[in-house]
């Protein structure tokens, strides 16, 4: 059977996951109007197969997870969004059945989240599945949350829990150590590594109350080091106030040292942020009506050193930093 043409699949798949904006796909360009007195927030990550996914991942939760790191970006920029531009680099194998499954749960994350496609580019890969997203968001102007204002005396403050998707990458790359935990906990873990869970829905709070943020992508550990770094800060955490699923308590009590692991693994898509502590309380409640947990793990300090780590009154420094890719 012939394959589609490039023309043929983007009308197929893609422009029925279009926004207004996205023109049906039929044109160069797309063409979006920021409301008055808004800023335009804009992120880009690319994924490679073998390199932040699998390549015999579900189609489906490859496509979540492409645009879900993007809204992650957004989200702790306190950005809504707005749309996003698609660049699909396929290999020589790919199938209408993978692209169906594809594009379906990518319209369905994007509608989910509010951010539809607007256009973008198909072309042929010369070696791996490569997707490039490109997401747009808004911001009140003035309002973004940067990664560079912590304040000594800020609360740290992180979004749902730290270390299931190390942790589900660890099972999917060694499924060994999974008799150890239950198929819930297993099933659990390898979920949240696959399919990340975007937190727009504090957008507003982070807008309303942090001093800086940033989305938890590389290691706890080494992006809070990047975000007290840039301001030339450091951090005390309380390591007992990381917070923990059951799933990843019960992978750590039958392997304790898949601490460090949860510490400075990726992938979690969480939302760090500072917030003084005269706010904290009403940051607090905020994030709560908004349906997106949040704990209070440490402090903002004027020391320029590595974050901490203290347990049991021992400190402990991870010089390891965060997932580089060179």
């Amino acid at each position: 059977m012939t394959r589609p043409s490039e023309h043929d699949l983007i009308a197929r798949y893609f422009a029925p996951v279009a926004g207004e904006g996205g023109l049906s796909l039929k044109d160069d360009a797309a063409l979006i109007s920021p409301r008055p007195g808004y800023d335009l927030v804009l992120t880009a990550d690319a994924l490679v197969a073998g390199v932040h996914f699998f390549p015999d991942d579900p189609a489906g939760s490859i496509a979540a997870k492409s645009l879900g790191v993007n809204l992650s970006d957004l989200a702790a920029k306190g950005a809504d969004p707005v749309g996003f531009l698609l660049a699909l680099a396929l290999p020589s194998n790919w199938t209408e059945e993978w692209l169906a499954a594809f594009a379906s749960n990518l319209g369905a994350v994007a509608q989910t989240a509010r951010c539809p496609l607007l256009g973008g580019d198909t072309v042929r890969a010369a070696s791996g599945l490569t997707i490039s997203i490109t997401a747009i968001g808004e911001v009140p102007k003035g309002r973004m949350v940067r990664r560079t204002t912590a304040r000594p005396g800020d609360r740290i403050c992180v979004t749902g829990t730290i270390g299931d998707a190390a942790l589900g990458l660890a099972l999917r790359s060694n499924p060994d150590w999974s008799s150890t935990l239950s198929a819930e906990s297993g099933h659990f873990l390898e979920d949240r590594y696959l399919h990340p869970q975007p937190r727009n829905a504090v957008a507003a709070s982070l807008r309303d109350h942090a001093h800086a943020a940033m989305d938890v992508s590389d290691g706890l550990a080494g992006d809070l080091a990047k975000l007290v770094g840039t301001a030339g800060l450091g951090a005390v955490i309380e390591t007992d106030s990381v917070p923990l699923s059951p799933a990843a308590r019960a992978a750590l009590a039958h392997e304790p040292s898949l601490f460090d692991a949860i510490l400075t693994g990726g992938d979690d898509y969480e939302v760090l942020c500072t917030v003084a502590e005269e706010e904290l309380a009403s940051f607090l409640r905020s994030s709560d009506r908004a349906g997106v947990p949040v704990s209070v793990i440490g402090t903002v300090t004027d020391d320029p050193s590595p974050p901490v780590f203290r347990q049991a009154g021992e400190e402990r420094r991870y010089g390891v930093g965060s997932f580089s890719h060179f």
